[in-house]
């Protein structure tokens, strides 16, 4: 007895199926705008006006000292004796390390001052004062 079934039947389906595809790029999409502004500054700090140069991000840490001269080592806050020895134990392990001072405008200069005597007494000779864009 011969078999008669159809060989239609056990074609195989050759597209492929885009929507969970399309959905997981919403997710990413999504997950992005949401995340990226608290990613690109989490000190609020109202910076000065002025013209700069852009500087290479490659090995830079940040100090930066709020409207309420709250003092923040990489948005960590600190205190003075702690940013002192971490800045020491940063330019041990390297000397070409990069510090960029974020300061409120509103903050006394002796204060920022203060700052950069931590980063000479520590032998950091790289550092940038960071300033927002001029219009």
């Amino acid at each position: 007895m011969a078999r008669r079934t159809s060989l239609s039947r056990n074609r195989q389906i050759s597209e492929l199926n885009m929507t969970p595809l399309i959905d997981l790029t919403f997710l990413l999409l999504i997950t992005f705008i949401i995340t990226f502004p608290l990613i690109e500054q989490g000190i609020p700090v109202r910076l000065p006006k002025g013209k700069a140069s852009e500087l290479d991000q490659a090995n830079t840490f940040s100090v930066s000292l709020n409207d309420k001269s709250e003092l923040f080592f990489d948005d960590v806050p600190t205190s003075a004796e702690s940013l002192a020895a971490e800045l020491k134990a940063k330019a041990e392990a390297d000397p070409d390390v990069t510090i960029l001072v974020r300061a409120d405008e509103s903050i006394a200069y002796g204060k920022v001052v203060a700052i950069l005597r931590m980063m000479h007494d520590a032998n950091i000779s790289r550092m940038a004062l960071v300033t927002s864009p001029e219009k």
